[in-house]
């Protein structure tokens, strides 16, 4: 078994030669074609992937150990454009040390730059509501949501729909009906095997 292996070794072209020269094999039609175009051979992978890091994945671990509510707060978005708050931190920390600025300085810096931008998200959608009502107007809704009010967002027009959607209270009518039959059934049998 162990000489089979090894004679089956290679690439289609290096197996099929083997088996022509050995006349297990009649030559096949295309073989004279690919001996004069091979197809390219492509190194195999390693066994292990290595992961991949970036030179700002140091401070981002930093970031969220310092501010873990961001991971939820501020989640990263396939859609957007805009890197997450803990990316623009590790590569505003890269900046600032390629500048001269020492690695502490830099960290607490970009840490300041962050409170700052996330202050004036704020400020500016309390300002937005603020307009709102001295116009009459029903606030806009918060362009910078965490994550997670994003999330309770959407599940709580799932949670209004389990009452007021008639689709939805039908199909619990049905299951309410189905549930008291087999109670019913259930306290029948009950009885007749007393």
């Amino acid at each position: 078994p162990g000489e089979t292996m090894s004679f089956m070794k290679g690439d289609l072209l290096t197996r099929t030669r083997k088996l022509v020269k050995g006349l297990a094999m009649a030559e096949p039609v295309w073989l004279k074609a690919v001996e004069q175009a091979p197809p390219a051979n492509f190194p195999r992978a390693e066994s292990k992937v290595k992961p991949i890091s970036l030179p700002e994945d140091v401070y981002i671990k930093k970031f969220y150990k310092k501010h873990p509510d961001s991971k939820y707060e501020d989640a990263f978005k396939f859609c957007d454009f805009d890197p997450p708050p803990a990316r623009v931190f590790g590569c505003r920390v890269l900046d600032l040390k390629e500048q001269g600025v020492t690695e502490e300085e830099a960290m607490a810096m970009a840490d300041m730059e962050y409170w700052l931008e996330k202050k004036g998200k704020k400020k500016a959608y309390a300002r937005l509501r603020q307009i709102a009502r001295l116009q009459g107007r029903k606030p806009p809704p918060n362009p910078y949501p965490s994550a997670i009010k994003e999330i309770q967002a959407e599940e709580r027009k799932l949670v209004r729909d389990r009452f007021f959607n008639p689709d939805v209270l039908k199909i619990v009518e049905k299951l309410k009906e189905e549930r008291a039959a087999e109670m019913q059934d259930r306290t029948r049998g009950g009885r007749g095997a007393w």
